[in-house]
This record gives structure tokens, sequence and C-alpha cells, in this order.
């Protein structure tokens, strides 16, 4: 994977805050801590996980995609939409009442 230094940087310190949180999380579940301050811990670490995700797909379209959006192979930039597709997908509610 190509991953440019800056975002890499900020990728695996955001990680490390991330597994920072986890831990904090699963030892306010053990000890039973109020229910709503689990649900505060469990909101900002899906937060942090959000913000990772930006740093992440920003590497992604720096990289794999610029490239592969300026080749003249149909089947790679085909490839690329559909993988972005997908990943929207992933992102996308579905059956929420």
């Amino acid at each position: 994977m190509c991953m440019i230094q800056d975002i890499k940087k900020r990728a695996t310190h955001r990680s490390k805050i991330i597994e920072g949180q986890f831990k904090g999380l699963v030892k306010a579940i053990e000890e039973e801590k109020y229910c709503i301050d689990i649900l505060t811990q469990s909101l900002a670490i899906q937060q942090s996980l959000k913000s990772l995700n930006k740093l992440i797909l920003e590497n992604h379209l720096k990289t794999h995609v610029k490239d592969g959006m300026g080749a003249s192979n149909d089947d790679t930039q085909e490839a690329l939409i559909k993988e972005l597709l997908e990943l929207y997908e992933l992102t996308s509610v579905r059956g929420s009442k």
C-alpha cells in the first residue's frame, strides 16, 4: 500500500488514540460504569473512527484513485469506480426505521 507519509503519521497517531479509548471503554463496561458514560465513550470512539476513515480515504483518493483514473486502461478505471461504489454502500444506512 502506498501511503503519503504525513497521512500515515496522522493515521497512526489517531489509531493509537482510538486504542486507548477502546481500552477505556472495556474497563468502563467491566466496572459497570454509568450507562450514559459508556455510551458517551462508545460514541466518541465512533467519531474517532470516522475521522480515521476520512484520512485513509484521503490517502486512497490522492494515490490509487488519482493514478488509476489517469490510466488509459478502462478496466482499471471501472474497478476503481466499483470499489468506491461498494464503499459507499457500506456507509449507507439501510433498513433503519
